[in-house]
């Protein structure tokens, strides 16, 4: 398929998939480092997993941009968000994960709309792969107590048990 052949919208679609993706590797980058200076090699060592799982999704849609004949330009990318905490920052990180799901629904359906069966096949694989993605997410804010509303003290108080005050790092 060439780009004539392409709807202008799927483009368009595609150029905000790749800003997507990679504001969450630009993310779940920053957030390893942050979260390794507060002394949680556990949770920087999931990010930097979620980080590599981000890039190779932003590298299907520069390949696929490509094999239809499109320059890859990711349009802009969202601050990186903070939080004094863990819970913070993947509460955040919900965000961004619903943002990418529902792109990617709403590709797969205007791709469906216009019978354009390969770019709805890319875009649904995406989408499953970002439920899964939000799913995890969900079980690990529920692993610390479910958000801020519920159990948010006890994780907090067992992480400030074991860490150096000093060096708590924030931005």
């Amino acid at each position: 398929m060439t780009m004539d052949a392409v709807h202008p919208r799927v483009l368009g679609y595609l150029g905000r998939a790749l800003s997507l993706e990679l504001t969450a590797v630009q993310q779940y980058m920053t957030q390893a480092s942050l979260v390794e200076l507060w002394g949680d090699k556990a949770a920087a060592d999931r990010f930097r997993e979620e980080t590599v799982e981000e890039m190779q999704h932003a590298e299907r849609i520069v390949q696929h941009m490509l094999s239809l004949g499109v320059a890859p330009a990711a349009s802009q990318l969202q601050a990186v968000t903070h939080a004094p905490d863990l819970v913070g920052l993947l509460e955040h990180n919900a965000v961004l994960e619903t943002q990418l799901i529902n792109h990617y629904a709403e590709a797969t359906r205007f791709c469906a709309v216009i019978r354009d069966e390969a770019n709805a096949a890319f875009f649904q694989s995406l989408w499953d792969e970002e439920q899964h993605h939000g799913e995890e997410l969900d079980a690990w804010l529920r692993e610390l107590g479910g958000g801020r509303s519920r159990g948010y003290g006890a994780y907090s108080a067992n992480r400030l048990a074991r860490r150096n005050p000093n060096q708590r790092a924030t931005f």
